[in-house]
């Protein structure tokens, strides 16, 4: 969870806000990875004028489940898991490659692990633990078992952990076995893998609006020194570590590669039973009255 207080900078402050938005609830993301997406409801043009909740990634779900917010940033499974969802276009969490804050840590070596703490911020990240331990590997007989995002306790008490988000920075590189699950997704598929994804409720009417949230990520990819200048102490890291993070190990599209990386993630998903099926994406108009779906 995001430690420090956030501070108001005016860094769109001559610019006209012309949108009224008053009224929308959004559920956001507080880890650093999210930073970025959200930087104009934080702390620029947009600061404010939403109703935002910041939440871990699992309270995010329940909340645009429950109905008591209109958008959230959720984890990209339970775009499976939560009915009559639409996802904004072209944005996401994702990682290429390594992604370095969603980490399997043992203090054993993969063949000795048998029981696994799992961070109960995480679903996506659950996952796709799994996977990677029973589809990649073919491991069998493991035991999981939710535990709060505390990577010493998690560590002192299990065979291995799955850490995720800001917590992950503080997980010893030198003392542990550590897999980065981004990078074995990669290895075993050749594709990226894709976190977390704007989805909205059913019923909700973005409008035009729907644009702020493409805006506020550019915003934030230009506000990259001011995040790091404004995290970077409290998560114990440089400055220069925290502009690394952002613009080199996460990847915010939604392209074709991440697309099809997604959709091997649900199928993989379904084949394991963690969700009951595969539907197909569909998308939040951006100009057209219809949604698109793609499979």
């Amino acid at each position: 969870m995001i430690e420090s207080t956030l501070l108001h900078f005016n860094f769109w402050a001559q610019i006209d806000n012309t949108w009224n938005i008053m009224g929308i609830r959004i559920s956001f993301i507080e880890f650093l990875n999210s930073v970025p997406l959200g930087w104009s409801f934080l702390e620029g043009l947009h600061h404010g004028d939403f109703e935002v909740s910041r939440d871990v990634p699992s309270e995010c779900a329940r909340q645009l489940a429950r109905g008591t917010v209109d958008v959230g940033l959720i984890p990209a499974i339970e775009y499976q898991r939560i009915p009559r969802l639409r996802i904004l276009p072209n944005i996401s969490i994702s990682a290429k490659k390594e992604a370095r804050t969603v980490l399997f840590v043992s203090r054993v070596p993969l063949t000795e692990v048998k029981k696994i703490a799992i961070d109960t911020s995480s679903r996506t990240s659950v996952a796709l633990l799994r996977i990677f331990l029973e589809k990649f590997l073919g491991f069998q007989d493991i035991q999981y078992q939710e535990h709060p995002p505390v990577p010493e306790r998690m560590l002192a008490n299990f065979d291995a952990a799955l850490i995720i988000g800001n917590p992950a920075f503080r997980v010893p590189r030198d003392q542990f076995f550590l897999h980065d699950l981004a990078s074995e997704w990669n290895r075993f598929t050749g594709l990226p893998f894709v976190f977390a994804v704007w989805a909205v409720r059913e019923g909700v009417d973005l409008g035009e609006k729907v644009h702020i949230f493409q805006r506020s990520k550019e915003a934030g990819l230009l506000a990259v020194p001011r995040i790091a200048k404004l995290y970077a102490p409290n998560l114990g890291l440089t400055e220069s570590e925290v502009e690394e993070y952002i613009l080199d190990n996460l990847d915010y599209s939604l392209d074709k590669d991440n697309l099809a990386g997604l959709s091997l993630f649900f199928d993989y998903a379904a084949e394991l039973g963690l969700i009951p099926a595969v539907k197909p994406l569909t998308f939040y108009p951006l100009s057209s009255p219809n949604s698109r779906s793609i499979r």
